[in-house]
């Protein structure tokens, strides 16, 4: 026996509240951040949470396309950058305890409370990888700056501009701070052994804990670079209207050269 596990990112967040009360099917488990569900009659598992990842278990791609058309209207912002990832459940009886592997893992029993864990983690895993392309393409942007200060001593970029900028870095930040939660252990781990050994294994093979500290780090970066940006423009500034009040005192003594 084998469950393919899916996980997309689709959407910047999704309304999970509405989304729950619309869907019309019980979930296994949920919260008003995520929801689970184990659909037996199928043998399909569907995960979603509120971070814009919606996770299948067993899913064809036909049954997959027409929930990502039906997800999208409780989306904000759909994120077109194809960030996919899959996994594996794997059967073997003789086993006593799971074995993770990087593209799949191999348990001694199969329920839903299991195919829940793996799916939270791939699930993660995929959020993260979304987190870590916005802040490197916020590197990557102010990089250009900082060259640019590098070779010319100034930079070209406007105050607007950089407002924009800083307002992108903050929404990015507010985004990752918001979904914290995502290194939390879940409930299903809650008193039960089993469950959270293969929790912590998972987050071990997706690097959850580490890649979500290189993204803290990342920010860090960006957020110094940001009061670099800032510190040059207020010089700027500031230099710009000490020459306007200066240009104003030459006006105001020539005119009064030229009437007395």
């Amino acid at each position: 026996m084998e469950i393919i596990i899916e996980a997309i990112q689709i959407a910047e967040a999704f309304n999970i509240k509405k989304f729950r009360a619309e869907f019309g099917t019980e979930a296994f488990s949920g919260s008003t951040s995520e929801v689970f569900y184990a659909l037996n009659q199928s043998n399909r598992y569907l995960y979603v949470f509120d971070y814009g990842v919606v996770v299948f278990g067993n899913y064809d791609a036909i049954a997959k396309s027409e929930f990502v058309e039906y997800i999208k209207n409780y989306a904000t912002t759909i994120v077109d950058l194809n960030l996919f990832e899959e996994y594996r459940i794997k059967l073997d009886e003789n086993l006593s305890k799971a074995l993770v592997k990087d593209d799949y893992v191999t348990v001694p029993n199969i329920d839903a409370a299991i195919v829940g864990i793996v799916m939270l983690n791939i699930g993660q895993s995929v959020a993260l990888e979304y987190y870590e392309v916005l802040t490197g393409e916020l590197i990557s942007s102010s990089k250009h700056y900082i060259v640019e200060l590098e070779k010319k001593g100034k930079l070209s970029i406007s105050k607007t501009n950089l407002l924009k900028y800083i307002g992108k870095v903050l929404n990015v930040k507010n985004s990752i701070v918001d979904n914290l939660y995502i290194l939390d252990d879940p409930n299903l781990v809650w008193d039960n052994e089993e469950l959270n050994l293969l929790n912590r294994r998972l987050k071990l093979n997706f690097d959850i804990n580490p890649r979500f500290k290189d993204l803290d780090y990342r920010l860090q970066i960006v957020e110094n670079n940001l009061t670099l940006f800032t510190d040059v423009l207020n010089v700027r500034e500031s230099t710009r209207l000490e020459w306007v009040i200066i240009i104003l005192i030459v006006l105001e003594i020539i005119i009064a050269l030229l009437f007395h």
